[in-house]
């Protein structure tokens, strides 16, 4: 029996997202915002914990305005995934406790943070997903990982670590250095990624990039993702872009279709299949997403008459 597919978008508090109408009148609230989501789509992505480490209250929150089989994924924060963060963005007590001269400094790296302060992070990251984690809610914890993190022994005893960090929860890993995902290196990674027991993120982006992984579907844990980041080559390097123009893009119906057999294996090697637009500008995530949705149900059908005949 294949495994439920759940399709969602990232970032549904986006200012674009807000400024198209897809928010009825008077959703003018985070709450509000959040519980008519909820209503229309199964799944989301939460990446305000990249930027900043979530409370306890504020996943008790998300919680308490979701239905009960409703899943949240959550992107770790970022210094758990070896990217920088504004010192500004930390707790208050853990900006008191950098180094001399590290915080003034605009950006912070795990090692500028030092061996105690990161597990202190992580303890208080893993700590405030309790509420989540606790009502069935947690999907995945994304570990996304920089360009400059690429296949060697070393990286993968760091992505091995990422398990360690969030006791208890399931963890995806999305690679972004295409080293990992050369033919070369290809089985090897997804060898590593099912042994460890840590989802591989499927993703469809733009291609010839230092960064970009190509559009494989492999499952290696019990849940799959995939996220859809648009296939805009022109604007999803471009450092001077926000990260809603870097991945302003829609989707063909043709784009999307492509995507529906891979889908549907992925779907039938696991228990639970998690797909996410990441697409995030306007309402292109959430037209994208129902179109996917309106394949997947047709494809379905298809599927289930086509056995009907077979056993007939």
């Amino acid at each position: 029996m294949a495994a439920p597919i759940k399709v969602g978008i990232t970032a549904w508090t986006d200012k674009s997202l807000v400024a198209s109408g897809f928010y009825p009148k008077g959703a003018s609230t985070a709450e509000a915002r959040l519980r008519y989501y909820a209503s229309q789509f199964p799944i989301t992505e939460n990446d305000s914990t990249y930027y900043a480490l979530p409370l306890p209250e504020h996943a008790a929150r998300w919680v308490e305005r979701t239905p009960d089989d409703f899943t949240m994924n959550v992107k770790a924060f970022a210094p758990l995934t070896a990217h920088y963060t504004d010192p500004k963005r930390l707790p208050s007590d853990l900006r008191a406790a950098l180094r001399a001269g590290v915080r003034e400094k605009a950006r912070v790296y795990p090692k500028d943070l030092g061996e105690e302060l990161m597990e202190e992070i992580a303890a208080r990251f893993r700590g405030a997903l309790e509420p989540l984690r606790a009502s069935g809610k947690l999907g995945v914890v994304l570990f996304q990982y920089p360009v400059w993190i690429a296949f060697s022994a070393e990286n993968r005893r760091r992505l091995a670590r990422a398990k360690t960090l969030v006791p208890g929860c399931r963890v995806a890993v999305e690679l972004r250095n295409a080293t990992w995902m050369s033919e070369r290196n290809r089985e090897r990674t997804l060898a590593f990624l099912r042994d460890q027991e840590l989802a591989y993120t499927c993703v469809d982006e733009p291609q010839g990039f230092p960064s970009s992984i190509p559009p494989v579907a492999a499952a290696t844990s019990d849940v799959a993702v995939v996220r859809f980041h648009g296939r805009s080559s022109a604007t999803c390097t471009a450092k001077s872009q926000t990260a809603t123009e870097r991945f302003r893009y829609c989707y063909s119906v043709d784009e999307l279709r492509e995507w529906v057999p891979r889908i549907e294996q992925l779907a039938a090697e696991t228990k639970q299949v998690h797909v996410l637009m990441n697409n995030c500008y306007s309402n292109y995530p959430v037209t994208n997403a129902n179109q996917l949705r309106e394949l997947l149900s047709e494809s379905a059908v298809v599927t289930a008459g086509a056995r009907r005949r077979a056993a007939g």
